[in-house]
């Protein structure tokens, strides 16, 4: 049975690890520069700067659904889903719909009026998963970035 709980301090090592599968999956290991050290000081210090919530297995972490807030000038606040991971062999077994699912919840809860995030237009099994849920796809938007 898979459980979905809140994330603590001590699931960063296991969740950083989704995230560099998620990297090696994406062809960008080489641009992870974040640190499960950082990752305990931005989402457990003073300011958090994000949660997660994962999927446990067995007692093992097997997916994981980082995210933020952000405020949106036309519509108020919104969830930003950063990453939803699951464990490669585990992929399949209904934890990602459970993540999915209980970010909506939260996103819910806290009163936002809506949930945006990003997925690569190669990753066909993410985007029809995403499509199950009625999701809008943005074709207009370009993503921007500036690297420090």
């Amino acid at each position: 049975m898979i459980e979905i709980r809140k994330g603590e301090k001590k699931d960063l090592s296991s969740v950083f690890e989704l995230i560099k599968e998620l990297a090696v999956y994406e062809n960008g290991l080489d641009q992870v520069i974040n640190s499960v050290e950082k990752m305990e000081e931005d989402g457990f210090g003073q300011n958090p700067i994000y949660e997660f919530i994962v999927a446990v297995e067995e007692g093992n972490i097997i997916g994981s659904a980082i995210y933020y807030y952000r405020y949106s000038t036309w519509k108020g606040k919104r969830m930003y889903l950063e990453d939803l991971i699951v464990n490669e062999p585990k992929r399949g077994v209904g934890a990602g719909k459970l993540l999915f699912e209980a970010i909506i919840k939260i996103a819910k809860n806290t009163k936002c009026t809506g949930m945006m995030w990003q997925v690569l237009d190669w990753n066909e099994p993410a985007i029809n998963f995403y499509k199950k849920y009625k999701t809008n796809f943005d074709e207009e938007w370009i993503n921007c970035n500036i690297d420090f």
